[in-house]
């Protein structure tokens, strides 16, 4: 039986200071230039890019502020309300929005409209793309838009890399080159995947190592025999 660690380590926070722009520089500026009461802004890109990376960012910033946040997503259930005094409104992976969600994304769109709000919207393509109704599509479009591409090979390396620093992982580049070449470059997939590994790491009492990396996939797929201590990896955690 193997050991189950406690997660003392707190998750990493999304904030302006951790994103890693790449290409997505100009989005990034906007975002922290933003203000109450400007058009609605529509992030767009395929997933893990940073879009739902931004708009935990752009919370924190506003409600460091002093500002009130409101997060509507396909995961939150209805009815959406308008809440009194907010002046910032995100809403989350659109794309995903079932009829009655898209109707109350406009309601939110209608409601908020001349009273010093600010929407902040995210999907996977441009709002002419999107199987949306309508009148939403048009208010999605209405502002400024940016696409956003993920990170390079290079960016994603400093970004794992950082992530297991705050972890304190010795991350060599054999487990990188693995992870970046077998692997989706999804980077919220990515980060998910090292978090397995290091509570797969400490439960094991074993260094990161590629030997290990392979113990958990084989563990994780259900393969017998695969989950023990490889004979080619040798170093233990001490």
């Amino acid at each position: 039986m193997r050991q189950i660690p406690l997660a003392l380590l707190a998750p990493p926070t999304h904030s302006f200071d951790n994103f890693l722009p790449g290409a997505n520089a100009e989005a990034l500026a906007y975002l922290q230039a933003l203000t109450p009461g400007g058009p609605p802004v529509l992030l767009w890109g395929p997933a893990g890019s940073g879009k739902t990376h931004l708009l935990h960012a752009l919370a924190e910033r506003w409600q460091a502020a002093g500002h009130r946040v409101a997060w509507y997503d396909a995961d939150t259930a209805l009815p959406w309300e308008l809440p009194a005094h907010e002046s910032l409104l995100l809403l989350d992976d659109c794309q995903r929005f079932d009829a009655g969600q898209q109707h109350a994304a406009f309601a939110l769109f209608v409601a908020s409209a001349g009273q010093g709000y600010t929407v902040v919207a995210t999907a996977d393509a441009p709002a002419i793309d999107l199987a949306l109704r309508e009148d939403l599509r048009t208010r999605l479009g209405w502002g400024p838009s940016f696409a956003l591409g993920p990170l390079r090979e290079a960016e994603m390396r400093a970004v794992l890399r950082r992530e297991a620093d705050r972890r304190g992982l010795l991350l060599g580049e054999d487990v990188l080159s693995y992870l970046l070449t077998r692997f989706e470059r999804n980077l919220k997939g990515l980060m998910a995947l090292l978090e397995r590994l290091d509570e797969f790491a400490m439960a094991s009492k074993r260094a990161l190592t590629l030997p290990l990396l392979k113990a958990m996939l084989a563990d994780e797929a259900g393969e017998p025999g695969e989950g023990g201590k490889e004979t080619n990896d040798p170093d233990p955690i001490l």
